[in-house]
């Protein structure tokens, strides 16, 4: 019997490359989106990976989104390499594994549905969704927002209705917004994997993956859900017209270093005996 796991992974910066907030605000004519980000960081008003929604919907220079100019977003969004046959290859399954894909992000989900339009079917997509004025189109309220705990939500929603028990969940992702789902798939014994080397991710996920290609992910998959070995990873690629042409293992140590003595004792000053 295959062995069926729930695989979620986030959408900004994680199978794209780009953010959706900056795309956005191009198209619109708006600047300073980082530094709009960075302030509702710092007042902690709105849940981290949450901003882009509260911009929408109370920031009078984003007023003037309507659902079409999220569509144009997703056609803009630059996607990871070999994203079609990431997802493909999941769905098939692999060496006795089924894996069930989802997306759980807090861009707005009309960005992701046309971002991954015949790559991952709508209804596998939770984004921030919207409320529309029937007659303007403005955006009138928000009704999801999968942030911080809001993805943890989604993903425990989805474990009960596919009837996945908690060790057999997977997710990726990217960055602080990710980091309570991640500690939370941490906890039930699932695998969690980071797409980036920031230290908040990096070291709260299992394993992190560095590649343009999003076909990287399934490095890890392959060898702590599989049970394949290195040798075993690349015959697999192989056998899928691909080849890894570098992989580096390295283990990243975070120090920081206080002096607590004087410098003078340090460098061989008087000491007590």
């Amino acid at each position: 019997m295959n062995k069926t796991y729930l695989l979620a992974s986030d959408f900004d910066q994680t199978l794209s490359f780009n953010d959706s907030g900056i795309v956005l605000s191009e198209l619109i004519g708006v600047t300073g989106f980082p530094e709009r980000v960075a302030g509702l960081s710092r007042t902690n008003l709105v849940q981290q990976g949450g901003e882009l929604a509260y911009l929408l919907r109370h920031d009078p220079e984003y007023r003037s989104v309507r659902r079409e100019h999220l569509v144009e977003v997703g056609r803009r969004i630059r996607l990871k390499q070999n994203i079609h046959r990431l997802f493909g290859l999941l769905e098939r399954g692999i060496e006795g594994h089924e894996f069930r894909p989802y997306v759980i992000s807090a861009a707005p989900e009309e960005v992701i549905q046309s971002a991954l339009e015949g790559v991952v079917p709508a209804d596998h997509i939770f984004g921030t969704r919207f409320e529309y004025e029937a007659t303007s189109g403005e955006i009138r309220s928000i009704v999801r927002v999968p942030a911080g705990y809001g993805k943890v939500a989604v993903l425990d929603e989805l474990q009960a209705r596919l009837q996945i028990s908690a060790d057999r969940v997977v997710y990726v992702g990217d960055g602080s917004s990710d980091l309570h789902v991640m500690l939370h798939v941490n906890r039930r014994g699932g695998l969690t994997i980071a797409v980036s080397a920031a230290r908040h991710i990096a070291q709260v996920a299992r394993r992190t993956v560095l590649s343009d290609n999003a076909l990287s992910v399934l490095v890890p998959i392959l060898e702590d859900v599989v049970g394949l070995d290195a040798a075993q990873v690349r015959s697999f690629f192989e056998s899928h017209d691909l080849a890894i042409q570098e992989w580096d293992r390295m283990r990243t140590d975070w120090l920081t270093i206080r002096t607590e003595s004087p410098a003078s004792e340090i460098d061989g000053g008087s000491a007590e005996p």
